[in-house]
C-alpha cells in the first residue's frame, strides 16, 4: 500500500468513526450519500493526481510542469493536516488537550490516546520529510543538519504555533516557513556564514516565544 492510499485509508476510517460516533450520541452527522461522495471525491483526486504524476512523461524526473512532485506532496500534506486539525473531532481534542490537559480529560477526551496519536504523527511526517529531503538530495545522510531543526521550530513559532500548547494553524506555519526562508535568502544574498544565519535565526525565536509567554500571561490574568 502506498503512501497516498494509507493516506486516504486513514481519512476515511475518521470519517466514518466520526459518523458513528455522532449518532451514537444523537447528534447531527452527515447523511450517508454525502459522506460516499466526499470519501470518492478524495479517492478520484488523490488517486488521479498520483496517476498522472507517474504516468505522465518529463522532461526532468521528478518535476511536472515545471513543479517538483515534492512540492504537490507537500501541499497535499498541508491540506490534509488542515482538514484533520479544523473539521473532524480528532482536531478538536487535539487543541484541547494542548491547551488544558486536565480539563480535557475532565471533559471526557482520552487524553493518552490523542498524546499517543500526535507523537505518531509527528514521527510520520518525520520520517515522509526525511524522504523527500534523501530523494531531493539524491543522497542519505547519517546526521541531519542541525539547522534544520531550529528551522522547523522558529517557522512553528513565528506562524504563531505556541510552544505551551493549544493553539496554532497549518496554514500560519506554513506563512512562517515562508518568513524563514525569505530570512535565510535575505542573509545568503549578503554572503553571511551559517553562524550568522543561525544567531539571528535564534534572535527571531527567542522574540517570537517571549511574546507568546507574555500574551499568555496577559490572557491568564484576565480569565481568558
Amino acid at each position: 500500500v502506498g503512501l497516498p492510499t494509507l493516506i486516504l485509508l486513514l481519512y476515511a476510517a475518521g470519517l466514518i468513526v466520526d459518523h458513528v460516533a455522532r449518532q451514537r450520541v444523537g447528534l447531527r452527522a452527515k447523511p450517508l450519500l454525502q459522506l460516499v461522495v466526499q470519501i470518492g471525491l478524495a479517492v478520484v483526486i488523490v488517486e488521479g493526481t498520483v496517476a498522472v504524476l507517474e504516468n505522465t512523461p518529463s522532461a526532468t524526473p521528478g518535476i511536472y510542469l515545471g513543479v517538483p512532485n515534492s512540492a504537490a506532496i507537500l501541499f497535499a500534506l498541508i491540506l490534509i493536516l488542515w482538514l484533520v486539525l479544523t473539521k473532524t473531532t480528532f482536531g478538536r481534542h487535539l487543541y484541547a488537550v494542548g491547551g488544558n490537559m486536565e480539563a480535557a480529560r475532565r471533559a471526557g477526551i482520552n487524553v493518552v490516546f490523542i498524546r499517543i496519536t500526535a507523537f505518531t504523527l509527528c514521527s510520520t511526517l518525520a520520517s515522509v520529510g526525511g524522504i523527500l529531503a534523501a530523494s531531493y538530495a539524491n543522497s542519505v545522510a547519517t546526521q541531519i543538519n542541525p539547522s534544520l531543526l531550529l528551522d522547523a521550530i522558529a517557522a512553528a513559532v513565528i506562524g504563531g504555533t505556541s510552544l505551551f500548547g493549544g493553539t496554532g494553524s497549518v496554514w500560519n506555519i506554513v506563512l512562517g516557513a515562508l518568513i524563514i526562508g525569505s530570512l535565510e535568502n535575505g542573509l545568503d544574498l549578503k554572503s553571511q556564514g551559517s553562524d550568522v544565519k543561525q544567531m539571528v535565526e535564534g534572535v527571531v525565536l527567542l522574540f517570537a516565544v517571549t511574546v507568546d509567554a507574555l500574551v499568555r500571561r496577559a490572557q491568564r490574568r484576565s480569565g481568558r
